[in-house]
């Protein structure tokens, strides 16, 4: 027992000679530490709003309590920074640093680092940001045997929009759902980004997945065939189904691009091929759906006519409504799946700035 009491009083005290007795060495002032200030991590902002193709710096400082110093400078601080998933028990890393080590992981690399404008300053810079960026980060600073974390969500300006294939109305799995999504140049949406889009007016009556694997849809008419006419407007949920076997729509997520969208203005209307053809021709490539959204949602994007898109799907985006074109409400239309070798529509096209 007193072996175990002496291990424990020397790792927390030390001894110095008293000030007025230097020269008798068995008197000491013997100093009892207890607890040091205490390692703080804290965001400035919660929330940082940006768009694809943007930069953007996630704000995180750390700090002892009731002290202004970052560090004590016992132990070299170590920065760590990882993405949330809707999985709890798993984390993306994204960047660590640790004095002039640095490093950063997946597609992260080459885009990330760190703001460093003070010795506190553990803010993180994401540069080129893209679509799979969005969501909550972890910034994490360890010092020893001290550590603390700080949360920042990073919202993209965009809009989410319902897709299905030319199969119809609940054909696919969960990856599938993902892979029709990325082919339209978006990812598929969160619930979060959901919620968002229906407070602003998304209403849609077929169930798609979203990535957390829950299966949800948006009603802002409450209406019979959607819940029932009684029930009150909101996120219908229908929970987390198996991503395999499961078939449903999926809602998808995109942001502003890089480049022209446009409708070719062309002599005759066109088969799918020739309307392919007519955007290479025209130093482009056909746009595809969420290249229309984006265009219609966030550049005020207004045609009255129906076109061609990658997917094979003819579309046309209406941003002011007007008799025959949509006179009720601004919206991407859609016409359908058309017979590709023999219907006639325009074309839309989409040709990126490099």
């Amino acid at each position: 027992m007193k072996s175990l009491l002496f291990l424990v009083l020397i790792s927390v005290c030390w001894a110095e000679p008293h000030p007025d007795n230097s020269s008798l060495e068995h008197e000491r002032i013997i100093h009892i530490q207890e607890n040091g200030p205490r390692l703080l991590v804290v965001a400035e902002q919660a929330k940082i709003f940006s768009h694809r193709g943007g930069n953007v710096t996630l704000p995180c400082k750390f700090y002892h309590e009731h002290t202004s110093t970052a560090g004590s400078g016992t132990h070299k601080i170590r920065v760590k920074w990882t993405k949330l998933t809707s999985d709890y028990l798993k984390e993306v890393d994204v960047f660590v640093a640790m004095g002039h080590h640095r490093k950063s992981y997946g597609n992260y690399q080459g885009r990330v680092f760190l703001r460093e404008s003070s010795e506190n300053d553990a803010s993180l810079t994401i540069t080129n940001i893209i679509l799979e960026d969005y969501g909550r980060y972890k910034c994490e600073v360890i010092e020893g045997l001290e550590d603390d974390t700080a949360v920042v969500a990073l919202n993209l300006e965009g809009v989410v929009f319902p897709y299905s294939p030319r199969l119809g109305r609940y054909n696919l799995n969960f990856h599938e759902a993902q892979r029709a999504c990325l082919d339209q140049d978006s990812v598929i949406a969160s619930f979060d980004q959901l919620y968002d889009a229906w407070r602003s007016g998304l209403d849609w009556c077929n169930a798609g997945w979203l990535s957390d694997g829950s299966v949800q849809y948006p009603i802002t008419k409450p209406r019979e065939p959607c819940g029932g006419k009684n029930t009150v407007p909101g996120v219908r949920n229908y929970g987390f189904w198996d991503k395999e076997k499961s078939r449903y729509d999926v809602f998808c997520f995109t942001s502003n691009f890089n480049g022209r969208f446009y409708y070719l203005i062309h002599p005759t209307k066109l088969t799918y091929d020739e309307a392919v053809q007519a955007c290479l021709k025209d130093g482009a490539q056909i746009a595809k759906v969420g290249q229309m959204f984006a265009a219609w949602k966030l550049l005020g994007y207004d045609r009255c006519d129906a076109g061609w898109l990658a997917d094979g799907s003819v579309r046309y985006p209406i941003s002011r409504p007007r008799k025959r074109c949509s006179p009720n409400e601004a919206a991407v239309r859609f016409v359908g799946f058309p017979d590709k070798k023999h219907k006639l529509y325009g074309v839309y096209c989409f040709r990126a700035y490099n």
